[in-house]
C-alpha cells in the first residue's frame, strides 16, 4: 500500500512555511516492520539523504507496531525542528548546520521556495487502488 502524505515545515525553524510532499510504502509486514518514507520534495537537511530517504531512528532500529502514520508524520516534522548531525545522511548539510548556520538556513529557505512550486509528479509509485492521499496523518479525499 502506497500513502502520498503532506507535512509543513515546523514553526520558528528554517522550514517554516515549507509544504513537503512524501511518499510511505507499507508492505505485508507492516505493523511489524516500518513503511518505507521518502521525500519527494528536494530537501538539504542533515538526516535526509540526496535520494529523499531519511535517517530516522524511529524507522529503522526503534520502530514500534504501535507507531501510526500520524506518530511518523510528526517524528519528521520534529527531525526537521532538530536535526541531528552527528548521524548525517547529507554532510554538506550536517557541515553547515554545526559550522556556518547562516549559510544552512539560506540554504533551507531556498528548498523552502522550491517546495511552494513542488508539484512532485512522476517522483511516486502510482497504485491506484491501494493508494490514500494523508496530510498531518489524516487521510484527505481525493
Amino acid at each position: 500500500m502506497i500513502w502520498n502524505a503532506v507535512i509543513f515545515g515546523p514553526a520558528d525553524t528554517p522550514f517554516e512555511d515549507g509544504t513537503f510532499k512524501l511518499v510511505l510504502t507499507f508492505d505485508e509486514s507492516y505493523p511489524n516492520k516500518p513503511p518505507t518514507v521518502k521525500f519527494l520534495s528536494k530537501m538539504f537537511h542533515p538526516n535526509v539523504y540526496a535520494n529523499g530517504e531519511l535517517c530516522l531512528d524511529i524507522l529503522q532500529n526503534r520502530w514500534s507496531p504501535t507507531y501510526d502514520v500520524a506518530a511518523i508524520l510528526t517524528s519528521i516534522q520534529s527531525l526537521l525542528h532538530d536535526p541531528n548531525p552527528n548521524s548525517p545522511a547529507n554532510a554538506e548539510a550536517a557541515s553547515l548546520y554545526r559550522e556556518n548556520m547562516k549559510e544552512y538556513v539560506r540554504r533551507v529557505k531556498a528548498t523552502v521556495e522550491a517546495s511552494w512550486l513542488d508539484d512532485g509528479e512522476g517522483d511516486a509509485i502510482q497504485e491506484e487502488d491501494e493508494e490514500e492521499e494523508v496530510q498531518q496523518g489524516q487521510p484527505v479525499s481525493t
